[in-house]
């Protein structure tokens, strides 16, 4: 008998029968409301109709073509309306299938473009599961372990993450800023580094915001030493964070954007973005692939688009991210040492009286959640951090519902 790979362990015990908007519904008949949103991928909800109208249209006229041997409509549609949230600049997209696939092409046009061999890196920053994307990710070793050597000029500087190290976030900043100073003088001389890649806010790495003295200072150096700053908005694009894009809380400009998860409902699509100029310097022939742009995903993703715009979605993320951040800090208990957060991307992290990472507390709390009918994950280096991720569409009334379901579950672990 043929099985799944036993290493694909679920988070929740819920095998699903059908989704609807913020909610799972599974085959033991029970309603689950979905705080995972498919580690933020269903931006729009489960099976929202006019996404899903889209792509059934689209699977009725064309399924796949290839888009380095044809183009297709949802391909330019797409282009055309990522026109419309790009920052400005950025005009240029890339399109592949995984968020791998989208770093890594964005490493290849950073050493393409600069001819300088190293990047760099920021502690606890996750950008995928390939040996060069599991080189460049630091939120966990279970992602790059086993397989070495993995990719050479890699080099990583420190996040401000300030609960981590116990200090305010102006001396992470300090400290994050300086090290990276330091890092050009000790690891890779600045003539020889290529890009740095950072997200706005780490993922897996445990839901840490960062600032906007951080990246002004990244912005400055890059300036200075003709190094590219890419952004890996993977999990924080599309009004995720309350804003179109993360970084765009924080007044900095990127020269590269990664983009993923949210952009097309559930659909596999990916995309790196850059200006002209910059993504002609890429070499012929290093761009590609067999499934990138498929017609169904860009019909989807189009749709997807216009969800977010006609539904004041990422308005609604603002207000209704503030609201869970809110609620889970007023409900965080001693065993509870920060909640943090931007938007609809809140994590809660579980420290033991000694200042010990907690696991097994947040395993337990994550678990009695699904149980009460509230789907949640664990992230961060130690995964002793319960992350909330729902869909866009969330309402006041079912942030309200989470927040009652993981009150009581506070008081039962």
């Amino acid at each position: 008998m043929t099985r799944l790979s036993p290493l694909l362990a679920q988070a929740t015990p819920v095998t699903v029968d059908h989704g609807e908007g913020c909610y799972l519904h599974g085959t033991d008949g029970r309603r689950y409301l979905d705080f995972t949103a498919g580690i933020g991928v269903t931006s729009t909800g489960h099976c929202h109709p006019h996404v899903v109208a889209a792509a059934q249209k689209q699977v009725g006229s064309l399924i796949h073509g290839q888009y380095t041997t044809v183009m297709h409509k949802p391909l330019l549609a797409l282009v055309e309306k990522l026109g419309e949230v790009l920052p400005e600049g950025l005009d240029s997209v890339f399109f592949a299938n995984s968020g791998s696939e989208a770093v890594e092409a964005s490493l290849r046009l950073s050493r393409q473009a600069t001819g300088r061999p190293n990047v760099i890196v920021f502690h606890g920053g996750f950008h995928g599961r390939t040996v060069a994307t599991a080189t460049m990710t630091t939120s966990g070793t279970r992602f790059s372990a086993g397989f070495s050597p993995l990719m050479g000029g890699v080099h990583v500087a420190p996040f401000p993450n300030a609960y981590r190290y116990g200090w305010t976030e102006e001396q992470a900043t300090d400290f994050a800023l300086q090290e990276l100073d330091y890092m050009f003088a000790t690891v890779t001389a600045p003539n020889e580094t290529a890009a740095f890649v950072v997200e706005p806010v780490l993922g897996e790495g445990g839901y840490v915001p960062g600032n906007t003295r951080f990246f002004q200072g990244l912005r400055e150096r890059a300036d200075r030493h003709g190094i590219l700053l890419v952004m890996d908005e993977i999990q924080t694009g599309f009004g995720r964070t309350g804003k179109y894009f993360g970084h765009q809380h924080f007044d900095v400009r990127p020269d590269i954007m990664t983009i993923a998860k949210g952009i097309a409902s559930g659909f596999p699509l990916s995309g790196m973005v850059a200006s002209q100029e910059l993504m002609a310097k890429a070499w012929p022939g290093s761009q590609g692939g067999t499934y990138g742009g498929n017609a169904v995903s860009c019909a989807a993703a189009v749709a997807t688009l216009e969800v977010i715009e006609s539904e004041g979605l990422v308005a609604n993320a603002a207000a209704r991210g503030l609201q869970l951040l809110e609620g889970a800090r007023r409900l965080a208990d001693a065993g509870i040492g920060d909640v943090r957060g931007l938007g609809l991307l809140v994590g809660s992290e579980f420290t033991a009286s000694d200042g010990v990472a907690d696991r097994p507390r947040a395993v337990a709390a994550q678990q009695l959640a699904a149980k009460k009918g509230l789907l949640m994950l664990t992230c961060g280096a130690h995964m002793n951090v319960v992350r909330m991720v729902p869909p866009l569409i969330v309402t006041e009334q079912q942030i309200d519902d989470a927040l009652g379901i993981w009150g009581d579950v506070l008081k039962e672990v």
